[in-house]
């Protein structure tokens, strides 16, 4: 398999759970889906040093073929505003929440491996106090390789909604931010609306936006997709990241732990050592056919006793048998 761009979904859906269900299945084709102003439903109840009844365990939704990357809450001050969804077809790709780098309630920062470096994304909610913007401006978070910031920035400019006349001076703290991080403002194909409001006489706005690394100049624009917002006031942003190409492998030969053919093999590399003629080494010439004939002979010992095995998210060494057992114990 080859990994060569990421394709990336993101919209603020209004903290409407039933959006989130069909994004997820009706673009299930995405890799990425980011989401702003997501729902939040109650876990259970968990012990409280403060609380008799325990305090309230809150988590995004989960669903079977995504990845999602959120912190739990228990205070609804803390309700985290942003998710990010993986496709679980990219879980090689390693991803990972970096709570020790960036840990706000509206921003979500994400890392990714891709030919042994690290990527970033970030998600951004910044409401109308511009929390997220600030904390990043105080924090001074240096981030190397942020290939994508994207999300729902609450904020009207001149610079890139058309329908605006004015300048916003909060732009200048979000440019400030994009400059740290060596991020250029995204142009989409369709210079249209991203926020559409259900007030007649009311001006639709564009406050969704997307920036991407200055290296990536040969970045396609962003979309936006209007009729793809369902009941959200907000249209969803798409846009490919071309990545290095990523050769992963989806199987490869081994030998099992405490397996017959393991046993087999180390049998038959020990007696190649066995019948290795060291007699014959006075030069480099000698000493150089004898490795060769090690070497050959160490294959196809391995050739014959190896077998093909699928690459999965659990393909560790510790995996074996024991811990087979103990799994089934503790689920009966």
């Amino acid at each position: 398999m080859i990994v060569n761009k990421l394709n990336i979904f993101s919209q603020n859906i209004c903290k409407n759970a039933l959006i989130v269900n069909s994004i997820l299945e009706m673009y299930n084709h995405f890799d990425i889906i980011l989401i702003q102003e997501l729902p939040w439903s109650i876990i259970q109840l968990i012990p409280s040093s403060a609380s008799s009844e325990g305090e309230v365990l809150v988590r995004s939704p989960h669903y079977p073929n995504w990845l999602s990357f959120t912190r739990s809450s228990t205070s609804q001050s803390d309700y985290l505003r942003v998710l990010a969804y993986i496709n679980i077809h990219l879980f090689f790709l390693q991803f990972s929440l970096c709570r020790d780098i960036i840990n706000h309630r509206d921003i979500i920062l994400i890392s990714f491996f891709s030919n042994d470096t690290c990527f970033f994304i970030i998600n951004i909610y910044s409401d109308t106090f511009q929390s997220a913007l600030k904390y990043l401006k105080d924090t001074e978070v240096n981030i190397n390789n942020l290939i994508l910031m994207i999300g729902d920035f609450n904020i009207r400019d001149s610079l890139w909604d058309p329908l605006f006349p004015h300048y916003s001076s909060i732009s200048d703290d979000l440019f400030i931010l994009a400059d740290l991080f060596n991020l250029d403002l995204s142009t989409p194909t369709d210079p249209i609306p991203t926020r559409y409001s259900n007030i007649p006489g009311e001006l639709d706005l564009v406050i969704d936006l997307m920036f991407f690394h200055s290296r990536l100049s040969k970045l396609n624009c962003h979309s936006i997709y209007p009729s793809w917002r369902l009941t959200s006031n907000y249209a969803p942003l798409t846009i490919i990241i071309t990545i290095e190409k990523e050769h992963v492998m989806t199987s490869k030969f081994s030998l099992l732990k405490d397996s017959e053919d393991k046993e087999e093999f180390i049998k038959e590399v020990t007696h190649i050592f066995k019948l290795l003629n060291n007699i014959i080494l006075r030069d480099q010439e000698s000493l150089e056919q004898v490795i060769d004939l090690l070497v050959a002979s160490i294959k196809q010992a391995w050739n014959t006793n190896a077998r093909r095995v699928r690459i999965m998210k659990h393909s560790k060494i510790w995996r074996n048998k024991n811990c087979r057992r103990s799994l089934n114990i503790y689920r009966e």
